[in-house]
């Protein structure tokens, strides 16, 4: 796609720090980063997000993100990452290029966790069974 940016970073056209490379993914700093070593992990493949990304691309991301993921706890000495993929504008996708955050954690780095809300039984059970027949 010739306006995405990712997909101008994975061309060269537009520098990057990279991490990581082999012939599907591409994995470079982000330069917003939430703690120190943000990385983002993208296929070369441009999908806009889960929704119309293959099942084996997925599983080409989610293995270069371990490799990033298993480096940045070594190099950062962090306690933990949230690997993550927002999908939508709703979630708050900016770069409508699938990619996964790779983000490094301290115990109490000051970063929330997500706003979890209570949920009735009944509500569960409701939903559930209507995304358990979308599934079949």
């Amino acid at each position: 796609m010739t306006d995405c940016i990712f997909c101008k970073i994975i061309s060269g056209q537009i520098p990057s720090t990279k991490l990581y490379e082999d012939e599907m993914t591409y994995a470079f700093m982000d330069i917003a980063p939430v703690s120190p070593g943000h990385a983002l992990v993208v296929h070369k493949h441009h999908h806009s997000d889960i929704f119309d990304t293959p099942e084996r691309d997925l599983a080409d991301i989610m293995s270069a993100a371990k490799k990033v993921a298993i480096a940045l706890k070594t190099v950062t000495k962090c306690d933990g990452v949230n690997v993550s993929m927002n999908n939508g504008a709703a979630s708050g996708q900016v770069v409508f290029h699938l990619h996964v955050h790779v983000i490094p954690r301290k115990t109490g780095d000051g970063l929330a966790p997500w706003p979890h809300q209570k949920a009735a039984p009944e509500e569960l059970n409701m939903l559930g069974t209507e995304i358990r027949g979308h599934l079949k």
